[in-house]
């Protein structure tokens, strides 16, 4: 069984004024890792106003529609990205929310997928995440 882990900053963080990343028992990244996509997720929340998730584990078939009970099920799916990724089936979805879109059209959701699908071929799965994040972010822009 594929492990699985979903990190997300904002508002359980938030509240508890912790500020650490979750804790993933037996999750495909290492403590490092998790401290870079946690801060990845941070700017990306504090630079856009939006609310960027990532998921990875399995995702069921249809993929795609897996991904969006995910995203619905954020705490503010209108203004969330999920970076939902199976490294196990060789799957990634970028879901937005219907303000999120606005900023992020699927043009530039999709440019993000293939370098971060470019990464992850090369063995790089934190570093595909973080660079997907950042350039999501980067084309969002202020928010």
């Amino acid at each position: 069984m594929e492990p699985e882990a979903q990190v997300t900053v904002g508002e359980k963080q938030a509240a508890t004024g912790t500020g650490n990343p979750p804790e993933v028992l037996d999750g495909p990244f290492s403590t490092r890792q998790l401290l870079r996509i946690d801060e990845a997720l941070r700017l990306a929340d504090q630079g856009t106003g939006l609310v960027f998730s990532v998921y990875v584990g399995g995702l069921d078939e249809p993929i795609r529609e897996h991904a969006q009970r995910l995203h619905r099920q954020l705490a503010e799916p209108d203004r969330s990205v999920l970076i939902a990724v199976s490294p196990n089936q060789r799957q990634l979805e970028i879901v937005t929310g219907r303000y999120a879109r606005k900023r992020i059209p699927d043009t530039y959701a999709k440019l993000a997928a293939l370098s971060m699908v470019a990464s992850f071929g090369g063995g790089d799965l934190a570093g595909g995440i973080i660079q997907g994040l950042d350039q999501l972010a980067s084309h969002a822009g202020k928010g």
